[in-house]
């Protein structure tokens, strides 16, 4: 289940959500997109291989991922146990300790971001919430009183808000002379806040808008959706795939196929891949 929290998390979050099951393949790969997570895990440790990572590596209590910069491997446990939110781009930097560059296809603990004994708090709390509505409640109230104020949040929301608008074919320039601003300083900051820079972001935001609107389910005229997305060639348009999915056009096709032909209507299916 999930819901949309209330003021002031509403402008940072887009849904606080429970999950508890059995999840569809122990391995999902998960593109790059720009779309931050908070994770708080209530059941046997998963496992997460990021970015260039050979090994992945056991996360106990749940994570903060900001946006990736390529496809990204994530493990359930079975069954699994979860409460979490899918965070806006520029929506974790208040709940951060660090500027967001520094955990960039470096994913953090719920420990290493808050410290042990809050972790071991949250986790004891919603495990004791008799329903998952209450559990989510008692993660909203966790998130607001931990904000923080951060510099330059609102020129980067602003900013991001208009990429995220246009499909990331909005000029990044434009939009901070428009604020009397750098562009040297509009980076700094979004490397602060998001992770990565603004023509980075509008990569994600132009890739992600492309591949999601697919039809796998029909044939797909690769070169014309590369010239669709604004790619100068279909080679650039692969390279980039590979990069954000892990996978080739071709072989992205076949396992969202298999994905929605093993499992269809689940509650995962619009992004995740199967990684077996």
């Amino acid at each position: 289940m999930s819901r949309a929290p209330g003021p002031p998390l509403d402008g940072l979050i887009d849904d606080l959500y429970y999950l508890e099951g059995v999840p569809p393949y122990p391995r999902l790969i998960l593109p790059a997109a720009p779309a931050p997570l908070l994770i708080v895990n209530l059941g046997a440790p998963f496992r997460i291989r990021a970015g260039t990572d050979a090994d992945a590596v056991e996360y106990p209590d749940g994570c903060a991922v900001v946006t990736p910069t390529r496809a990204w491997e994530f493990g359930y446990p079975t069954p699994t146990r979860s409460v979490g939110a899918h965070v806006k781009p520029w929506g974790l930097a208040p709940l951060l300790p660090v500027p967001a560059a520094e955990l960039c296809d470096r994913p953090a603990t719920v420990e290493q971001i808050w410290g042990r004994t809050a972790a071991d708090d949250l986790r004891q709390r919603l495990a004791s919430a008799p329903t998952p509505h209450e559990m989510l409640t008692v993660l909203e109230e966790e998130l607001v009183r931990r904000l923080r104020v951060v510099d330059g949040l609102d020129l980067v929301r602003e900013v991001s808000s208009a990429v995220a608008a246009t499909g990331g074919t909005v000029p990044i320039g434009g939009i901070g002379a428009a604020a009397h601003v750098s562009s040297t300083y509009v980076a700094k900051r979004f490397k602060a806040v998001v992770g990565v820079t603004p023509k980075r972001l509008a990569r994600g935001y132009r890739f992600s808008s492309t591949v999601l609107a697919l039809d796998v389910t029909a044939p797909i005229d690769w070169a014309e959706v590369a010239a669709g997305a604004g790619y100068f060639d279909q080679a650039h348009f692969v390279r980039e795939f590979r990069e954000f999915t892990g996978l080739t056009p071709t072989r992205y096709t076949e396992v969202r196929r298999r994905f929605l032909r093993d499992h269809p209507g689940h509650v995962l299916a619009g992004w995740p891949l199967p990684a077996d």
